[in-house]
Order: C-alpha cells, then sequence, then structure tokens
C-alpha cells in the first residue's frame, strides 16, 4: 500500500470530483428528481419497505407490469452512488418504469451514509438487502433465482462487492449464486486513491484495512457459475476521468476477462449522463440490462 507521499492531492481532487467535471450536473440532478417523483406517484410502488431494523435499512419495489398467470419476473436491484456520503434511493426512482415495462420487478435499495458508518459497513447493508430481495421478492412477483444487481458509481463498487459475497455464510437458504449477474457503471474497484483524496477521505474516513477489505479488485475473483451466472459488465463514460476510466478497466484486469467478459467506455457519456442512458431505450447500456434480466 502507497503512502500519502505517493499521491498529489490536488490530482486526486481532478480526477475524482464528478461535480467539478460536469458543471452541468444540477440539471441532471433536477431531472432525476422530477422523474423520480412522478414514478413514486404511479399509485404501484411500495415505498420504504424494511429490510433491516438499521438507520436507513428501506427499500423501494416496483412491481413488473405482468399478465396474470405470467412467471415470475427477473429482478433489477438498482444501487444509487454518491461516494458512499450522500444521494438517496428517492433520487433514483426513476430508473425503474423503464424497466417495469420491459417486464421486470425493480428493487431501489437505500443505505447509511458516510460518516456515521463506514463502507464495508455499507456493503453488509446491501449485503443484508440481497439477502431480504431473495427471501421475499417472490411475493411482489419477482423471480428470487433471476437477480441482476446494477449499480452507479459508489454503487458499481457495491454492485460488485455482491459478486464477491459469500452468501453461504449469512444463512442456509441462501444460494451460491444468489446474485445471477452483475452491471457496474462508472465504478470504483481501488479505494487505496480515494483513501487520500481530501474531499472525499473527509466523510469517509477510509483505513488501509478498509480499503483491503473493500476493494474488489483487491478481493479474489468470484468463480464463474454455470450459464455464465456470477459475471460482472464493466462500464464507465468515455468522457469520465482517467481515474474511472482505469478502475473500469482494472476490475478486468483483476477479475479476468472469464468473470468480467464486458469492459467498455461508452461514447459521448459522462459521469452523470451514463445514468441517463441506462433509462433510454435506444442507448446500448440500457439493451445490455435488457439482455442480462432475459438470461
Amino acid at each position: 500500500m502507497k503512502s500519502s507521499a505517493d499521491f498529489d492531492p490536488a490530482w486526486l481532487e481532478r480526477e475524482y470530483n464528478n461535480r467539478a467535471r460536469v458543471p452541468e450536473h444540477p440539471v441532471h440532478f433536477e431531472r432525476w428528481a422530477r422523474d423520480s417523483a412522478a414514478a413514486r406517484q404511479s399509485g404501484r410502488a411500495l415505498i420504504d419497505v424494511s429490510y433491516g431494523h438499521g438507520a436507513g435499512e428501506t427499500l423501494d419495489i416496483f412491481p413488473a407490469q405482468r399478465k396474470p398467470g405470467s412467471p415470475p419476473a427477473p429482478v433489477l436491484v438498482f444501487i444509487h452512488g454518491g461516494w458512499w456520503r450522500s444521494l438517496d434511493k428517492s433520487d433514483h426512482s426513476f430508473i425503474a418504469p423503464p424497466f417495469v415495462q420491459r417486464g421486470a420487478c425493480v428493487v431501489v435499495p437505500n443505505y447509511a451514509l458516510c460518516p456515521a458508518v463506514t463502507v464495508p459497513q455499507i456493503t453488509l447493508q446491501m449485503v443484508l438487502a440481497l439477502a431480504w430481495v431473495y427471501r421475499h421478492i417472490g411475493a411482489h412477483g419477482g423471480d428470487p433465482d433471476r437477480i441482476t444487481v446494477v449499480g452507479h458509481s459508489a454503487g458499481g463498487h457495491l454492485a460488485a462487492m455482491m459478486l464477491a459475497c459469500d452468501w453461504t455464510r449469512l444463512g442456509d437458504d441462501l444460494p451460491v449464486s444468489l446474485v445471477k449477474n452483475a452491471l457496474a457503471m462508472s465504478g470504483l474497484f481501488d479505494l487505496e486513491p480515494i483513501m487520500h483524496t481530501p474531499s472525499v477521505q473527509a466523510s469517509l474516513h477510509l483505513t488501509p484495512q478498509q480499503v483491503a477489505m473493500a476493494s474488489p479488485a483487491w478481493l479474489p475473483a468470484p468463480p464463474v457459475r454455470p450459464q455464465g451466472r456470477g459475471q460482472l459488465s464493466a462500464m464507465v463514460g468515455a468522457l469520465e476521468s482517467d481515474e474511472f476510466l482505469r478502475h473500469n478497466r482494472l476490475i478486468q484486469q483483476a477479475w479476468g476477462a472469464g468473470v468480467v467478459p464486458v469492459c467498455e467506455a461508452l461514447p459521448g457519456l459522462n459521469h452523470f449522463s451514463i445514468v441517463d442512458a441506462l433509462v433510454d431505450p435506444r442507448s446500448r447500456l440500457h439493451g445490455m440490462v435488457g439482455s442480462l434480466l432475459s438470461v
């Protein structure tokens, strides 16, 4: 592990401060908030369902639009970003409608935010959320054997960590491959430089031990199961910083192309417009998620 002297704080700030890199980010946030409010007011969503007893341990469920007698729906779990310290599931309800219309059941979990908790603690909250989904989503028309996890930024980190989880340690009723597959958008897979980025570390308080525990690229590659279960797709906007592009390449280098068969930089997209692309039926990213859900 490197020391602080090996990192230039000013360079790290340029690489990791996405709001400064994308001055128009408030436009994205305003649109997300408006569309999310409309999604929650549709009348079909189940809001603030508890998956645990701690702070932030709730999730929203958007049941699939399926005809009576249809088989259970594939499940999309979307984990939001915000440097593990900001934003909320309610800011990302807009993710649900396009995939609900494709026949998926969409779940958007919340988690507690740093500095009240640590990144490893947030990771364990997502483990609890996914276990809850596996055990209960059948009551909402979802298929527990077809859970796809998609995450953005810090959520991309958490999506990768869900693939690395040993689910059998959490309960005898949980399968080894609880997560069928995952897609990380602008994911963060090496927490060491983040520990030295002043504006972020001020909230995260990462320690070397936490970096080693919660850096997906530092962990053993999860095994690929039959029918390609356990694979991760890594996507990033081509307009993002060199560091975010490096993270995207790194997870494929660390886990191998067998586990990470897709590693792409999407032309014309930045750290925020990549989320807009997720819900655009014309985009490659939207189509990729649709393909993961249909496997």
